[in-house]
């Protein structure tokens, strides 16, 4: 809680044993799409017991716990979602991961809430072909956002998202009244294998680039109701002061894109407050994730992020509230509902 109101965190993933993820090297070794088996018996064995899946879900709320996070919403952990695989194999991860998320949300329903991963797939005509994942993740398990990856197949062969491809999604989620959560996934560019878990490059390249096209096209014109988000504070910031014309697009997108506070960094954080602005931020931590170094300075935890934002002295308190609770639970209605 944070001045008597909830903790909304719109940034998580799912949170699954190990051997789970058995399922899609199944997948890619065989080249055979298989059912999920996940509350579905008779579809094949589980690479996990539901005792696994649970104590996975259970120290997930522990962490939300130690951070004072009531809320959370999960989708797909992103590095896993392998959008470079075979197309033909893309549906069946997608239900499989889609069904994993569910059963989360399921053992702790007051602590999470659904967000979906499609079967994006690059080369397709457009992404008319991701809407029954979509429809499937709303109308049986009542997901609140989706997923989607600006680049899955890693290559840059995905077309820019102020495109006409992306067009159907953007459609439909606006019909259902859900935000796209957008997150880069992998990138398979060879001159990252020099880094270790070289796709937070993808996600900085990829994030940054999304927030640039929508800003710059005419998306948000066309679909006046469709709400993004971007991860990681949008990936990169802006080095162009607001007013420059040439390079900032001169729009007001405060009812259409927002950037959550998924940043380690103090500097860059604060900076990523001052420059997106606090009616345009929604809290995520992406906690547990790529957040579990420990400050020196504290011995917390980075992903411990309530604290360091309830400390920036540029912020008032209804700022903070506003970042913590209203904003998130105005973008995704449902947040405000499952923490009364």
């Amino acid at each position: 809680m944070y001045d008597n109101l909830p903790v909304l965190d719109v940034h998580g993933h799912v949170s699954v044993p190990a051997s789970a993820n058995t399922f899609v090297l199944r997948m890619m070794a065989t080249n055979t799409a298989i059912s999920s088996p996940i509350g579905r018996p008779a579809a094949g064995p589980v690479p996990a017991t539901e005792e696994e899946f649970r104590a996975a879900a259970h120290k997930h709320v522990e962490i939300l716990d130690d951070r004072n996070i009531d809320v959370q919403v999960i989708g797909p952990r992103p590095f896993m979602n392998l959008g470079w695989m075979e197309p033909h194999l893309l549906p069946a991860w997608a239900a499989y991961v889609n069904d994993m998320i569910h059963q989360q949300c399921g053992f702790f329903p007051d602590r999470f809430l659904g967000a979906a991963q499609l079967p994006q797939d690059s080369a397709a005509e457009d992404t008319g072909h991701c809407l029954g994942e979509l429809n499937r993740c709303v109308d049986e398990y009542g997901f609140v956002a989706a997923y989607v990856s600006p680049d899955p197949a890693g290559r840059r062969t995905t077309p820019g998202m102020h495109e006409p491809y992306w067009y159907p999604l953007y459609e439909r989620v606006q019909e259902l009244g859900i935000p796209l959560i957008v997150h880069g996934t992998n990138s398979l560019d060879p001159r990252f294998r020099v880094v270790p878990h070289n796709y937070q490059l993808g996600f900085v390249t990829e994030q940054y680039l999304a927030g640039q096209f929508l800003a710059h096209g005419d998306v948000f014109e066309r679909f006046p109701g469709l709400k993004v988000i971007i991860c990681h504070c949008g990936g990169a910031l802006d080095r162009f002061i607001a007013t420059d014309t040439r390079h900032i697009a001169q729009k007001d997108l405060s009812d259409n894109l927002f950037f959550d506070t998924c940043a380690y960094d103090v500097n860059f954080l604060e900076a990523a407050v001052k420059q997106r602005g606090v009616a345009q931020l929604l809290f995520g931590t992406e906690a547990p994730g790529s957040g579990n170094a420990i400050r020196p300075e504290t011995g917390r935890p980075s992903d411990d992020l309530l604290p360091v934002i309830d400390g920036f002295p540029f912020l008032s308190k209804k700022d903070k509230v506003d970042i913590f609770h209203n904003n998130p639970a105005k973008v995704i209605p449902a947040l405000a509902k499952i923490s009364r």
